[in-house]
């Protein structure tokens, strides 16, 4: 069943439409790649999910739950369980990495003290941190940082987490060794997660689904396999560089 649905979304910055008549349903637990080239419409897509943008007409659900209709807000960003790594990770360069992944798991007073810090030393051990706990993001390695980043989404229990392109800086070993752990966390966690990229490698090599995008339209999706076999021009022609 989807868990989330776009419907006949039109999305527009000024003049400009991003997305014009979309729609998809992401389904439960799985993990969906979107799929395109700058500019086509994959961080809108993600960025309206999250409730942090609102698209001018059509409908938005999440857990067959209304939570966007024509440009209002029905569910704000707060109450939807999303977590969000960001392309640029908008890590707190004042707080160290424990603070980063702990702050707002601590200030949101949905735990104790007690179980708030179980939870944040579990995940310092789970993405091998611990000894890095103290550090301040001006001190860690590029790998290091977006593993805090994804940890500090984690650690606040999303049902959904979405991934804005967050290796695009990375050297191909680094790359694939977060690459691994994106997928274990989402197994591990049953998440549903919605992973943004241009690159077709890092989309095949962890995606349940992926959804080719072109200038904020759909040209293809379906499991790694169909998208490797599409006879769709743009498809092809996109999968050759």
């Amino acid at each position: 069943m989807p868990i989330i649905s776009f419907q006949d979304i039109f999305y527009a910055y000024g003049n400009t439409p991003v997305l014009n008549d979309f729609s998809l349903d992401m389904v439960s637990s799985e993990l969906t790649c979107l799929l395109g080239s700058s500019g086509c419409g994959k961080t809108t897509l993600l960025r309206i999910i999250a409730g942090l943008e609102t698209p001018q007409k059509g409908r938005v659900l999440i857990d067959n739950k209304l939570v966007a209709e024509n440009g209002s807000i029905l569910v704000p960003a707060r109450k939807r369980k999303i977590g969000f790594v960001f392309q640029d990770l908008a890590l707190w360069p004042h707080f160290d990495v424990y603070k980063n992944i702990g702050f707002a798991l601590l200030e949101s007073k949905k735990y104790n003290v007690k179980t708030s810090k179980k939870k944040i030393e579990e995940i310092l051990y789970f993405f091998d941190l611990q000894s890095h706990q103290h550090k301040y993001p001006h001190q860690l390695s590029g790998g290091q940082k977006q593993l805090v980043a994804i940890a500090r989404a984690l650690v606040m229990e999303p049902d959904i987490l979405l991934m804005d392109e967050p290796l695009a800086n990375l050297d191909v070993k680094r790359k694939r060794k977060i690459l691994n752990y994106i997928k274990q966390i989402q197994k591990q966690y049953d998440l549903t997660l919605v992973y943004v990229t241009h690159d077709h490698r890092e989309a095949f090599s962890i995606a349940d689904r992926v959804v080719v995008m072109d200038e904020g339209k759909i040209v293809a999706q379906g499991s790694v396999t169909e998208i490797k076999k599409s006879n769709n021009t743009f498809v092809q022609d996109f999968l050759a560089y």
